[in-house]
């Protein structure tokens, strides 16, 4: 197995006594997509934001790039996820006032990069999501697809160990989503990004390496 980019281990969280994560090991390899299935209210999310960092876990190891995350302190953890995780929403969160190339090149900004560097990469990922003509497009002059896409390039921006996708396309209709699905499989391909994608469509889960299901806080098994 390739170098694992995240090596989970015992994984508990609760907000108050509601227990939402029960002992969950994850290991997950550069590279590797995973998909998360399971019913609403088992836990998928809440391990998706844990893996990212906007939620502390109460117990176990979580150990991201050979970093364990417990360890870190609130600056750490915010570096980490400006330079190392990207997310992919299923209501895009673009921001709104600035153009697609615009919103592509904003966590650029925070990373220390040349201004020709930056730009190079916008252009690169602009034509791979193909929407190099509708750069200079606001988010509402967008069509949902072409918002994801935007959300897709923004992503991978940073060249990411990882990126966590939650429903990315819950929000799309089916032609529309199986687009958006090979697309975010062909690039995390190219780029060898790691992916953990929760989803309830079965279909999602066919881009993925493996799928795991999760219910009432535990990763029961293997396969759907």
């Amino acid at each position: 197995m390739a170098t694992p980019i995240i090596q989970a281990e015992g994984l508990t969280k609760a907000f108050g006594s509601n227990e939402v994560l029960r002992s969950v090991d994850l290991e997950l390899a550069t590279g590797e997509r995973v998909a998360l299935i399971g019913p609403s209210g088992s836990g998928k999310s809440t391990l998706l934001n844990c893996l990212g960092g906007l939620e502390r876990v109460d117990g176990g190891s979580l150990i991201f790039d050979g970093l364990e995350m417990q360890e870190m302190g609130g600056d750490a953890l915010a570096a980490l996820r400006r330079e190392r995780l990207s997310s992919i929403f299923q209501f895009f969160h673009l921001l709104p006032t600035l153009t697609a190339e615009e919103n592509v090149a904003f966590p650029l900004r925070l990373l220390d990069l040349s201004s020709e560097e930056r730009d190079q990469r916008v252009e690169d990922l602009m034509d791979k999501v193909q929407l190099t003509p509708r750069k200079h497009a606001l988010p509402e002059q967008l069509s949902g697809g072409e918002q994801q896409r935007v959300a897709i390039a923004r992503a991978l921006a940073i060249r990411p160990k990882l990126i966590l996708a939650d429903e990315p396309t819950g929000n799309l209709d089916s032609v529309t989503g199986a687009a958006i699905l090979e697309l975010i499989e062909s690039l995390t391909e190219a780029y060898q990004t790691g992916l953990v994608l929760v989803t309830h469509s079965l279909e999602a889960t066919r881009i993925c390496h493996r799928t795991l299901r999760m219910r009432d806080g535990v990763i029961l098994e293997e396969g759907v």
